[in-house]
């Protein structure tokens, strides 16, 4: 193999998937994974430094870097464990496997390698955000806050599934009931829509909190109607 020159004030590190220099990558995410063993994040938050808090992660990324993330839905996106961020200041403190209670810092090598793997196996070079390069069913109970009336109530819907676009982005998919033709609902289906395209969406909850919120918790009505208000 002929060896490549790299021209001044070009990076001389090249990324093994895309064979691009690691400084033009977008760092767009290119394979996802579903989290399938329930393992969370942990973070914290100003409102208590000194207590812990954990989130179900919802699938892995593998970027366009190579680097492999979490990620878990926060406020109104899909986004990396250690890129968290919320008005109270969210940090991510790492990894958690509930079934031993071991934490972690750096993503299991599994996860890695299965991504890295499907993403050499499929090779798909696509920047069109209306290609579907990946749809997974979303396994932690993650719910969308539709509002409607102009603010003065609002719906919560299930997520059924994941898309991950030929842009990188991360779609949550809700099933459009007038649309519904057969049963069950599977990823796919034509009657699925964006949670993230719709022009009420506002933000996510995994189900613990859309329990409380259905349940009319006071404390958890409080806290979205804030949100909403915002």
């Amino acid at each position: 193999m002929k060896p490549q020159t790299i021209g001044a004030g070009h990076s001389n590190v090249v990324d093994l998937f895309s064979g691009k220099p690691v400084d033009e990558l977008h760092d767009h995410v290119i394979r996802i994974s579903p989290e399938l063993d329930g393992l969370e994040m942990l973070y914290t938050n100003d409102t208590a430094i000194n207590k812990l808090y954990s989130l179900k992660i919802v699938c892995w990324a593998l970027k366009e870097s190579g680097e492999t993330v979490g990620m878990v839905p926060w406020l109104n996106k899909i986004v990396p464990c250690t890129e968290i961020n919320d008005p109270l200041n969210g940090h991510w403190e790492g990894y958690r496997d509930p079934n031993c209670n071991d934490i972690f810092y750096s993503v299991p090598n599994h996860k890695i390698i299965e991504l890295e793997t499907a993403a050499q196996y499929y090779d798909i070079e696509s920047e069109d955000e209306q290609l579907v390069l990946q749809e997974i069913p979303d396994a932690i109970g993650t719910h969308a806050v539709l509002t409607d009336n102009g603010f003065r109530s609002f719906v919560l819907v299930e997520v059924l599934s994941w898309q991950l676009m030929g842009n990188g982005e991360v779609h949550a998919m809700l099933v459009d009931e007038e649309r519904v033709k057969s049963t069950p609902v599977l990823p796919g289906d034509p009657c699925l829509y964006s949670a993230q395209n719709h022009p009420e969406f506002r933000y996510f909850f995994q189900h613990r909190i859309a329990n409380k919120i259905k349940e009319q918790d006071p404390e958890a009505l409080a806290a979205i109607s804030m949100l909403i208000e915002k």
